[in-house]
């Protein structure tokens, strides 16, 4: 069994809201999770992230800072190990799907609580202090 280097994002704009994609493909199809994924060998876990948010939403963002890390179990027994990044937006804060997200858009804190979230991800980022 192997670890697979992995990174997330937390991204809030400026009103607050955070942005989250549908997943498209397993782990977690058809949930709402951080826009991410796995880390390439050639780049750093800021450049991976500012790359996965840009290909799964079409956002610019900034890394801020490392808040945690989550690991969860792939499909093929290895083990995921992501590192979750606070970022800010860095130009138009408008989403759109793409890569292998269904969906992307902003949601209002309070809103998460009824949607679909992946395993851990809110009980993750109240530990983190990030939501209340």
């Amino acid at each position: 069994m192997a670890d697979i280097p992995c990174v997330g994002a937390v991204v809030f704009d400026e009103r607050g809201r955070l942005l989250l994609v549908k997943r498209a493909n397993p782990p977690a199809q058809g949930m709402w999770s951080l826009p991410g994924g796995r880390q390439e060998v050639d780049e750093s876990a800021d450049e991976g992230v500012i790359r996965e948010v840009r290909e799964e939403t079409g956002i610019f963002v900034r890394v801020e800072r490392e808040v945690g890390t989550v690991l969860r179990e792939a499909p093929s027994g290895d083990t995921y190990v992501i590192r979750d990044f606070l970022c800010t937006c860095s130009g138009s804060p408008i989403a759109i799907a793409a890569d292998d997200a269904a969906d992307a858009r902003f949601f209002d804190v309070e809103q998460l609580e009824n949607l679909e979230t992946s395993e851990g991800l809110l009980e993750a980022l109240r530990e983190w202090h990030l939501i209340a």
